[in-house]
């Protein structure tokens, strides 16, 4: 199995003064005390070049919450793939919910992200998940396949973030019945379609994941880390989640 991935989705929060000492805490904690996962965290945009560079060589990757699909051009306000990597970003989150919900971003959307960052050499964090309307009605499954189908590109080579929408900052977590049974049903897609490179890809977990819970998800079969929000803005709470993948 792929060795797991705890990645810290900072959203919008913190100052830079804020920002430093969170990512140096996390680089220290897990200096002293090596947790048996990779680290990741992704800071808001203003700053992540200056983060890239604190944290580099440091056992701490940096990485966006988003960019866009074209190399360059008139697109105010907006961030390329290859600006990403410019600056010494490694990873990018793309398609989470709240850029589903907030920003309008389709399939098709997330898909072009998506293959902008693999053009650019990043390594794309694809993220799916069904809302509670759609769970409620038994489409859950359904609507993680269709995204799944969707937002990938044929070459797709990255990791894959589970995450339900209903869970997302609510403190509310599906059964570990409910988790299992979605990553096996997002890892058999991934092999179906990608042969042994779906069987090696990451499938994270997100939505609510915290101290007291990682350690039962972390141990779910095909559940190879986490997506963190709320709990990635503490340093020792993010460390103790990857802590919990031993």
């Amino acid at each position: 199995m792929p060795r797991p991935l705890i990645a810290g989705n900072w959203k919008m929060h913190g100052t830079l003064r804020e920002a430093t000492a969170l990512a140096e805490a996390v680089r220290a904690g897990g200096a002293a005390e090596p947790p048996a996962a990779d680290l990741l965290i992704c800071p808001p945009f203003p700053y992540a070049h200056i983060l890239a560079v604190a944290m580099l060589g440091q056992g701490v990757a940096v990485g966006a919450q988003d960019c866009h699909a074209r190399p360059k051009g008139a697109h105010t306000g907006d961030v390329s793939a290859a600006m990403l990597r410019d600056i010494g970003l490694t990873h990018v989150i793309l398609g989470h919910s709240e850029r589903r919900a907030d920003h309008g971003e389709t399939d098709a959307m997330v898909r072009a992200k998506t293959r902008a960052a693999l053009d650019a050499g990043l390594h794309p964090i694809v993220c799916v998940g069904e809302t509670e309307a759609e769970r409620l009605a038994g489409t859950a499954l359904a609507v993680v396949t269709s995204q799944l189908t969707h937002s990938l590109p044929d070459d797709f080579a990255g990791t894959i973030a589970y995450e339900p929408v209903w869970a997302i900052g609510t403190g509310r977590v599906p059964t570990e019945a409910d988790i299992a049974a979605m990553h096996a049903a997002i890892r058999a897609a991934l092999a179906a379609r990608f042969g042994m490179g779906g069987q090696a890809m990451r499938i994270l977990y997100g939505g609510s994941m915290k101290p007291g819970n990682a350690a039962a998800i972390l141990a779910i079969p095909h559940v190879n880390g986490g997506l963190i929000g709320g709990a990635s803005l503490v340093a020792a709470d993010f460390l103790a989640i990857a802590r919990a993948t031993r």
